[in-house]
């Protein structure tokens, strides 16, 4: 099939855009890749200490020319979708020593949880959590004595974060190593429906915690389609996973296997072996592109908008919104997962999957099919599912039609034919929208602004009752400069509440929503943000505001407005607590939203 000429031509603006920054990395990652094995440059005493909680591999490790695996881990059993982590050392090990190699836990790096922080103080460090998960690798990974790495990690900023890292040691293979979405509990429409009454004063908490606990419930990612699981989609997109790793539930004989597999295809493309695949050629401009037709295709989290410039940084490539919107202009949306339709991964998985809808994009000419991946050569290996067959793994072709067309559908018959992630631009600045999940007689607003400072005055306004005509509701001085750009998502209810009694409301933000945004219009990212001046620092209350994702506008239409001194916070309070003190130079040194927001890259 030919290449769609959209992806051709964005791909090929990729190319250009990033020329001198990608033969600068190449040749970074070519003369540390010349450098041979880490091992063979350390002393003695270097490897004596690397060596000493060995255990039984420390022979191994001290007298023979086996790769070495390092194991980057996530690991906490606070998480969920990090608990199952707890065993994956053990198994990797096991699998290391089975096929004559080592495997060590090279370092752990944190995971937080936007759930357990939602709309909590604790938010205001996720987004540079990222920056600090690939600092945390880079210092697992520079004691220099791993031939390949895995990497252990799932959930929003983790991935970003590991990948920024191993596009850093991009000369170093690596596998990244999934634990799969927790079993389905509470139907997603339900456990919506309930936090809507609840943000209506229509139920008690005692209804809503019971109905938390039975969302989740168990190990494993939650089950909705956020960043997390948008994360893991990526991942196998850009040839990082083994094929069909990604929604296989924890806990099951399945995903040990995979776990195995992963350790033991990891140990055979070392530069020892005879099929070396550094991630710095994995992680090139295709990569990225398909990446981002997966996020199209599945209708996945705008979080990646952020996060995909600055892994694609890492590795360099220079990555742009309007690369996002026109790629999302030629995908199809195939997939029906909350918050974009009532299925949750579990039932995604059991259509299709990630497999069928790779098939069918390749079909449609919508990928590139010629990546390098951790699997092999070609992106059509990613059309197959793994399956056990008595003790062995094995791989077969995914089936050629979907299982339930409400949930996945074909690339020539999608629920809409654009991917939904729209490039808004005008007097305001620059921001995004996901659309996929927004009514299309909803994605253009225009009404008087209601001005905030953050999400808990805009709460306190609803319960006062005071929004009682079509607003736009602007929350500003929530950007990374301000505040770390905190995930506004309990807004979300509310807002639909507003919705529902039909009025016309739309979000304006300088923050993030998440990967669970949904039917409410949310321009976020909006960058330059209110801290560093952006537009939105002139906007009053009672202006005229048009957002308008079907023209991809944001403007405010009152006389004198670029004129306007800029409104300017108090934002002391933003420093100090529950480690806020500890990011200020993050604050202080972050990039624009509109380029992903980092501070390492």
């Amino acid at each position: 099939m030919t290449l769609n000429a959209t992806i051709a031509a964005v791909t090929e603006r990729i190319v250009e855009r990033s020329r001198d920054t990608r033969a600068t990395y190449l040749d970074r990652m070519a003369r540390a890749a010349e450098d041979g094995p880490r091992r063979a440059h350390l002393s003695c005493g270097n490897q004596a200490h690397a060596y000493a909680g060995a255990g039984p591999d420390q022979d191994a490790l001290a007298t023979e020319r086996a790769p070495n695996l390092g194991i980057v881990t996530a690991y906490n059993d606070m998480l969920s979708a990090h608990a199952p982590y707890e065993r994956f050392p053990d198994l990797i090990r096991a699998a290391a020593r089975a096929n004559g190699a080592t495997a060590q836990v090279a370092g752990g790096v944190p995971a937080m949880c936007d759930g357990v922080t939602q709309g909590q103080v604790g938010m205001e460090l996720s987004l540079f959590s990222r920056d600090v998960i690939a600092l945390a690798t880079g210092v697992a990974l520079s004691h220099n004595v791993f031939d390949s790495a895995v990497y252990l990690g799932v959930c929003d900023k983790i991935v970003p974060g590991l990948v920024i890292a191993a596009a850093t040691f991009g000369y170093i293979p690596g596998v990244f190593l999934p634990a799969g979405p927790m079993t389905s509990g509470l139907p997603n429409d339900e456990k919506s429906r309930i936090r809507q009454q609840f943000a209506a004063g229509e139920i008690g908490r005692d209804e809503l915690m019971k109905a938390e606990m039975a969302s989740y419930h168990g190990p494993g990612t939650c089950t909705f389609y956020g960043t997390a699981n948008s994360n893991q989609m990526l991942m196998e997109f850009m040839g990082l996973h083994l094929p069909g790793a990604s929604f296989v539930n924890p806990g099951t004989p399945l995903r040990d296997a995979l776990t195995e597999a992963g350790a033991k295809r990891a140990l055979e493309i070392t530069a020892l072996g005879n099929d070396y695949r550094p991630v710095s050629e994995i992680l090139d401009e295709k990569a990225f592109v398909n990446g981002i037709v997966g996020l199209m295709a599945t209708g996945g989290s705008t979080n990646l908008v952020l996060h995909l410039p600055a892994m694609a940084r890492a590795a360099g490539v220079i990555l742009d919104i309007q690369d996002f919107a026109d790629i999302s202009e030629v995908t199809p949306l195939m997939a029906k997962v909350y918050p974009n339709g009532l299925a949750d991964v579990n039932h995604f998985h059991a259509a299709g999957g990630l497999g069928y809808m790779i098939g069918e994009l390749l079909g449609a000419g919508l990928l590139h099919p010629d990546t390098r991946t951790v699997a092999g050569d070609g992106l059509s290996l990613y059309t197959r599912e793994p399956k056990l067959e008595g003790d062995s793994l094995v791989w077969a072709d995914c089936p050629g039609t979907s299982h339930n067309d409400k949930i996945l559908r074909p690339a020539t018959n999608p629920f809409q034919a654009t991917g939904g992630l729209k490039d808004l631009q005008g007097n305001l600045g620059r921001a995004v929208m996901k659309v996929s999940a927004v009514a299309r007689d909803r994605q253009v607003v225009e009404a008087k602004a209601r001005v905030f400072q953050d999400q808990e005055e805009v709460k306190a306004a609803f319960k006062r009752g005071e929004f009682t005509e079509d607003t736009v509701v602007v929350v500003r001085f929530q950007g990374p400069k301000a505040n770390g750009m905190p995930e506004l998502h309990s807004l979300t209810p509310t807002l639909a509440v507003l919705q529902d009694r039909g009025l016309k409301v739309a979000l304006l933000t300088d923050g993030r929503m998440s990967g669970a945004s949904g039917k409410v219009p949310a321009a976020i990212h909006l960058a330059p943000e209110a801290a560093d001046g952006g537009p939105i620092a002139r906007v009053r209350d009672g202006d005229l505001i048009r957002v308008d994702a079907v023209a991809g506008r944001i403007e405010v239409l009152a006389e004198g407005f670029e004129a306007r001194d800029p409104a300017i916070a108090d934002l002391s309070n933003n420093g100090h607590g529950v480690g806020r003190e500890l990011f200020e130079v993050f604050r202080q040194n972050v990039g624009l939203a509109s380029q992903g927001a980092g501070v390492v890259v």
